[in-house]
């Protein structure tokens, strides 16, 4: 409350001058934007439009690429198109909204308003540009050379011109409606994207007359037209309409022609419409995707000549400044080319990269279960190179499986033919708990993803959708399955979507896990999700928007600390994108440190490498070729000792507005695949570009003796040989196993015949134990201790040396005391010739039990569980001996992403899982299973019982 001397100054204030005050609060604004600048080093920052623009320019760069296969480059020019396209519905349509602000909020790497982005982007487009038209009417004219011709409407002569004015006639003058624009016809909406004709009509009545003709989508805009044999020759639709343009407008003239295209602002918030209370999500977002088609036009594409004034007039009509429109002299959507690449003539392995297949992983046996697979180990795929199929086999199968309870699966982006969402309807309409977090604000595959949702909903599926304000762009999966009352969860954890059609373009990871801590975290995510939770606490998982950031920063700082103390420190991460201002600075803090950094960034970079004293010890690739590098990976520690894939990049719309997971790859096997992948795209000389410490991508300077190497080539190429390999071993194994048959039936034979010569002898030893107990009445046991080495097999194995139901104990294994009680050798005897004949009986059956088969391993092995079915009655609880000799069993080294020596509850669970999915044993074959049982008998007849030996 203030005082009464503070309301007196107040009320005796004198009015202040307007201008006086106007001038006070612009010096306070400046001073709040020198003071917000002055957070932040911008030494080693650049601007993101920027970055992302000299990205779009390195996918150009492959077009102009002669190594590359002719109709290819044309695809790289298509796909730099596409993505200046997208850019300009997203990033500069959200600029542009924010340049209307009164106080424009100052970007943190480039200390630039949303209004001098803007300028500073249409500033770089020309030169970008005119370097696509160059290189495209370049392809287009070599392109001849092959037979394949585009034909403009200027270009038509004789009999061409002739077929397209039958063709204009017949087909599409029933289907366009051309409009004349006048004061009684105002200037109508034009749609996003679409292509227009446009041309100025001349009348001798009115004046500043616009004609418009919009390309009808809805027909095919690759026209074959009549070519020679070997060649293919073709016009586009709009050129089409041009070619017939005097047709049009009956009685007016047109004078200039061109077609069009806006560009509208596609960047809109879903959340921030609000939704109805009773809406359904689903119509909100078919709503909002109507809206899209008429936001805020940003751009102007022209291809053609139009009068100054008409350009002027539809500029105005759109409301764009004269920065905002782009003259183009090749085709204004070349999208066409896919259509285009179906009809290429005889040469097509000239113009096309070489066809391949994703191979199958050698970590795989497609001919068994895939669940079985999973549960024995971790497994991990790297698309493209590797192909889907065992996800979506496991999916199939999880579909059908009666022990198969529930399956929980995000989507992003879906293909519109998915076999995995089948799977999920099979497994729904079968009587599985289905639960689909699907994505619907997954900009530009919204309409699919709304599709997909109503028909798994239909299906029986439980639909959710992301939280307010965070998408879902998490890639996890989980299947559970019940035996009894115990659970096995598998778990699914990808970089890049559940998309068959992007598995085949995209450079990503999958893991699948049967690991019981990360299933544990895994089934607290869905159930936190399901609960609009997002500050779940994990154990293994960094999940965004609370825990990832940390994550990364932690694995940071532990280099930072080790660089300090003076440790070899090195970190190595692979992403698509990096503009998160906090990791950006930790990053610089590092190098500062002396941390080596190793960084593979696809696209945007707002940290500049190479600047003195802040980044030196930083090094940032980037990859552009045949694949889209797509997988994130976070690697810390000069040995890469721990290593996490993600499904996020360092953005902060990922880490702060998203939800993300990271996830430990604690299996060695996968982690090293994981590591001689990415070692051999820091080897790359061919595609790998080196960020300069100016932001521009250079070459990298190869030495004179030092050869090519393409990564994605190569490991296109390992993935074929490993296939090969893995499909050689496996014929190996199948052809040594038919002469087997007969070899083991020979063996099987011996062994008989030696069980037989086993009983006669213990018959033998039980007539003279007879005579000597009759000439002796009483014979003092011998207080000698004799010590007798376990039998061993003729193939050098140590025997078993216990029951069926039980394991021995180590002494028993390698040899027991012997006790030479001759009233006790009949009974032995006794005992050794009924096992002998047992097992003469059950080699007579032809069958060998899995008691025998644990009994025909070595001791070492004795504790290692066994790939068969479990026995049906339940065993007795073990002895502290069993117990311990079931602890001992192989486990693989298991890295925790935290500290956490405390819990001993999850040390031990994990003990189990590792004894339990690590390794699998192959059921004995038959000459195995008789050398077990003459040990058996052998051991019986020297040793004793059990219930001997207890007493």
């Amino acid at each position: 409350m203030a005082s009464s001397k503070d309301a007196k100054a107040t009320k005796d204030a004198k009015p202040k001058d307007p201008k006086r005050d106007k001038s006070a609060r612009k010096r306070r604004k400046s001073a709040e934007v020198i003071d917000k600048s002055s957070r932040y080093d911008f030494s080693y920052t650049q601007n993101r439009e920027i970055s992302w623009l000299r990205f779009d320019d390195r996918v150009l760069e492959e077009a102009y690429d002669e190594t590359v296969p002719l109709f290819e480059r044309l695809n790289f020019a298509a796909i730099f198109q596409s993505n200046l396209d997208e850019f300009f519905m997203i990033r500069v349509g959200g600029l542009s909204d924010l340049a209307t602000l009164k106080r424009q909020p100052v970007d943190n790497k480039s200390n630039l308003t949303p209004s001098e982005q803007i300028e500073l982007i249409f500033s770089s487009l020309p030169p970008l540009i005119k370097r696509q038209n160059d290189i495209v009417e370049k392809i287009e004219s070599e392109l001849q050379g092959y037979g394949v011709y585009r034909i403009g409407a200027d270009e038509l002569t004789g009999d061409e011109r002739t077929f397209v004015e039958g063709y204009f006639q017949s087909y599409v003058s029933p289907v366009i409606s051309p409009f004349v624009i006048d004061p009684r016809h105002p200037f109508p909406n034009l749609r996003n994207g679409a292509l227009y004709i446009v041309c100025a009509l001349e009348s001798e009545e009115e004046e500043n007359l616009i004609g418009l003709i919009e390309v009808p989508a809805s027909m095919n805009r690759v026209v074959a037209m009549p070519s020679e044999t070997g060649t293919f020759r073709f016009i586009l639709l709009e050129d089409v309409i041009l070619a017939c343009l005097p047709s049009c407008f009956g009685a007016y003239a047109p004078a200039g022609r061109a077609a069009v295209r806006v560009t509208r602002n596609a960047d809109i918030d879903p959340d921030g419409e609000g939704v109805e209370e009773d809406e359904d999500y689903r119509q909100h977002m078919k709503k909002i995707l109507k809206k899209r088609l008429r936001l805020q036009p940003v751009a102007l594409q022209v291809q053609g000549s139009l009068e100054a004034a008409t350009l002027k007039s539809i500029r105005k009509s759109l409301g764009l400044p004269a920065r905002s429109v782009l003259s183009y002299a090749t085709p204004l959507d070349l999208g066409y080319i896919y259509s285009v690449e179906n009809h290429l003539p005889y040469h097509r392995a000239d113009l096309l990269f070489p066809p391949f297949k994703p191979q199958t992983s050698s970590m795989f046996d497609m001919s068994r279960p895939m669940r079985e697979q999973v549960i024995e180990g971790d497994k991990l795929l790297f698309y493209p190179y590797e192909s889907m199929s065992p996800l979506l086999d496991l999916m199939h199968q999880a579909a059908f499986d009666d022990s198969c309870i529930s399956i929980k699966i995000t989507l992003y982006r879906v293909a519109k033919q998915s076999r995995l969402c089948e799977s999920l309807i099979d497994a729904a309409e079968n009587g599985k708990e289905v639960t689909v977090l699907m994505e619907l604000r997954a900009r530009f595959d919204e309409q699919n993803n709304i599709e997909w949702a109503e028909r798994l909903e239909e299906a029986g599926c439980t639909v959710i959708y992301g939280s307010e304000g965070f998408k879902c762009h998490s890639k996890i999966c989980q299947i559970t399955y019940r035996e009894g009352m115990a659970l096995t969860r598998i778990t699914l954890l990808g970089t890049g979507n559940f998309n068959e059609k992007t598995a085949r373009l995209y450079s990503d990871f999958m893991l699948m896990t049967a690991h019981p801590g990360i299933g544990e975290d895994a089934n607290a995510f869905f159930r936190n999700l399901a609960l609009g939770n997002l500050s779940g606490d994990y154990r293994y998982l960094g999940v965004a928007p609370a825990g990832l950031k940390p994550l990364i920063m932690n694995g940071l700082n532990r280099e930072i600390d080790r660089a300090r103390a003076g440790e070899p420190a090195r970190v190595f991460f692979k992403m698509n994108s990096l503009t998160d201002r906090e990791v950006i600075d930790k990053i610089a803090e590092a190098s500062q440190a002396g941390v080596e950094v190793e960084m593979i960034i696809r696209g945007i970079s707002c940290l500049l490498p190479g600047i003195a004293g802040k980044t030196e010890n930083v090094h940032i690739r980037s990859i552009v070729g045949r694949f889209l590098e797509h997988a994130r990976v976070y690697s810390f520690g000069i040995d890469n000792d721990i290593v996490y894939l993600s499904s996020a990049d360092m953005m902060t719309r990922n880490t702060e507005h998203r939800v993300e997971i990271a996830y430990p790859v604690l299996d060695a096997t996968c982690r090293e695949m994981v590591q001689s992948y990415m070692h051999a795209q820091l080897e790359d000389n061919v595609k790998a570009r080196e960020l300069s410490n100016t932001g521009t991508w250079e070459k990298i300077e190869r030495s004179d003796d030092a050869m090519p190497f393409n990564s994605q080539e190569y490991l296109l190429k390992h993935a074929y040989a490993r296939a090969a390999a893995a499909a050689e071993q496996k014929h190996k194994e199948e052809k040594q196993a038919e002469p087997q048959v007969a070899e083991s039936q020979e063996d099987y034979e011996a062994a008989k015949a030696v069980l037989a010569a086993a009983a006669r002898a213990v018959a033998q030893q039980k007539r003279e134990a007879a005579a000597v107990a009759a000439a002796d009445a009483r014979v003092a046991p011998s207080d000698g201790a004799g010590t007798g080495a376990g039998a061993a097999g003729i193939d050098g194995t140590q025997a078993a040396a216990a029951p069926a139901t039980a394991p021995a104990s180590t002494a028993e294994a390698n040899g027991a005391r012997i006790d030479p009680a001759i009233d006790h050798v009949a009974e032995r005897s006794s005992a050794a010739e009924q096992a002998a004949q047992e097992a003469e009986a059950v080699s007579d059956r032809d069958a060998t039990s899995q008691s025998v088969g644990a009994a025909s391993e070595p001791p070492a092995a004795a504790t290692e569980p066994s790939s068969g079915a479990e026995p049906k009655a339940a065993p007795a609880a073990p002895s502290a001996t069993t117990q311990e000799a079931q602890a001992t069993s192989v486990k693989a080294t298991v890295i925790d992403p935290e500290d956490d020596h405390g819990e001993q509850a999850k040390a031990s669970s994990s003990a189990r899982f590792a004894a339990t999915t690590t390794l699998a044993k192959r059921k004995p074959g038959r000459f195995r299973a008789g050398l077990a049982l003459i040990g058996i008998g052998l051991k019986t007849l020297f040793v004793g019982t059990p219930e001997e030996r207890g007493k």
